[in-house]
């Protein structure tokens, strides 16, 4: 037998093995997911789940959603947005940055006062609540009260329980939910307003009220995927986000799923 032939048939048949064996990693693309900062738990266990099961490698930038929205705009190259209110996502979809027929709403939460000290009574959050009275002379921790998702919320709030002018000077504000978090969970503010999914990821925390859900907008979380590039990752990531290992992670850190 010549050798030569032998050797190209060998190759080819070699070849024709690894493609069957290793079908994901001939496949795996990266995705990169930009997410609300809210989100950081549960896309932590939802990364290492999707890359196990499918081979594509997921990036998640976590941040508040007005600057993830603002960095798109610009051109940072994400594939994937999650956004925690549905006007950032209005936003990119009229700038033509969505890819048609992939937005869904995904999840919903609720807004919460929290304090650092453990022996603060829990209150009725409603429009008799002396809150300037449970802050004394320490401040009231809230994301960006006018771009922040978590902040919005919080706002709108106060503003519909007759709150907000009573204590809007004592309104320390950050760039996102989880820095006003970490403030009444270091003690450097004695109240906060976050998400019940952001309280109930921190030990040093009491939630000592739950907002009424008449008294602001509906919380949704949309995603979509972005209009920069289409891959099979992106469409695999998307389908991810609604099957049930992401949606009993969402779940276990406090989150409603709405999608199907």
């Amino acid at each position: 037998m010549p050798v030569r032939p032998f050797l190209s048939r060998t190759a080819a048949l070699a070849l024709a093995m690894t493609t069957a064996l290793f079908p994901l990693q001939a496949a795996a693309d990266d995705v990169t997911v930009f997410a609300a900062a809210s989100l950081a738990n549960a896309m932590a266990e939802i990364e290492t789940g999707f890359e196990a099961a499918t081979g594509h490698a997921l990036t998640v930038s976590l941040a508040a959603s007005s600057a993830l929205a603002r960095q798109i705009q610009q051109g940072a190259p994400a594939d994937i947005f999650i956004s925690a209110n549905p006007g950032w996502m209005d936003a990119l979809v009229a700038d033509g940055l969505v890819e048609p027929g992939t937005r869904r709403d995904l999840l919903s939460n609720a807004i919460v006062l929290i304090a650092h000290d453990a022996d603060t009574t829990p209150v009725e959050i409603a429009p008799d609540l002396d809150l300037a009275g449970l802050l004394g002379e320490g401040r009231l921790a809230m994301a960006l009260v006018d771009a922040v998702p978590a902040g919005i919320y919080g706002k709108a709030a106060l503003d519909s329980l007759g709150l907000w002018d009573g204590i809007a000077p004592q309104v320390a504000q950050t760039d996102n939910v989880r820095a006003a978090l970490a403030l009444v969970a270091a003690g450097e503010a004695p109240l906060g307003i976050v998400y019940a999914t952001d309280a109930a990821a921190e030990d040093r925390v009491r939630v000592i009220g739950t907002f009424p859900a008449d008294s602001h907008p509906p919380i949704v979380y949309p995603a979509a995927d972005l209009a920069n590039r289409d891959t099979a990752a992106e469409a695999a990531f998307m389908a991810y986000l609604t099957g049930p290992e992401a949606r009993a992670a969402f779940e276990r850190q406090g989150f409603t799923m709405l999608a199907e």
